[in-house]
């Protein structure tokens, strides 16, 4: 896993035909790799919400109790995982329109190794800097944009102009699922259910 974290960030061309090559089922991909990065920005959520606190706008540090913490930490982990799961489905579903030749398992490792910048990003909760953590994500989801755009041709063995418009097709997927979380966040949170803050 290491290995390819690696190569993705240094000769993602070359680490694309590699992980292809490779026999990966989408349990093994699980236990090795998602559950493990998934639990970046879980974690250090966690700790930065309730150890350090944030500041937003306000010279007030707010934290979050450990019970609520926790609760959303442990909501985000899940959705991360899922969320990982659903985007392979659908690249799945959407090789045939492009005539990729791809397992559901490959779709599966695909969305796993695409979405590694941005678990890494979740390094930032760490420090209650809301401008650097801005910075990351950005970061983060420039260069998985990135590896989606080079990796889908090497993947499933298509043309790159036909690469561009199946990668362009799964970025408009990835960004409805992704307004379609926040949208049901923001729900819950206005018919009461969010976390309680602890101001200092």
């Amino acid at each position: 896993m290491l290995n390819h974290i690696w190569g993705l960030f240094t000769t993602p061309q070359q680490e694309w035909q590699l992980i292809r090559n490779e026999s990966n089922s989408v349990s093994k991909i699980y236990l090795t790799h998602v559950l493990l990065l998934a639990a970046i920005p879980a974690i250090c959520g966690y700790i930065g919400f309730t150890q350090v606190g944030w500041s937003v706008g306000t010279d007030k540090l707010v934290k979050l109790t450990e019970a609520n913490a926790a609760g959303m930490a442990l909501l985000g982990y899940m959705a991360m995982l899922a969320g990982i799961f659903v985007m392979g489905c659908f690249i799945q579903w959407m090789a045939k329109t492009y005539h990729a030749n791809t397992t559901l398992s490959q779709t599966i490792v695909f969305a796993a190794y695409t979405a590694t910048p941005l678990f890494l990003t979740g390094l930032g909760a760490l420090l209650p800097n809301v401008w650097l953590n801005l910075f990351l994500v950005i970061a983060g989801a420039s260069y998985a944009t990135y590896l989606l755009y080079t990796g889908i041709p090497v993947m499933m063995k298509i043309p790159k102009e036909v690469g561009f418009l199946f990668a362009s097709s799964v970025l408009c997927v990835g960004l409805v699922v992704l307004v379609s979380m926040m949208t049901i966040t923001v729900l819950f949170w206005g018919i009461g259910i969010g976390p309680s803050q602890v101001v200092f």
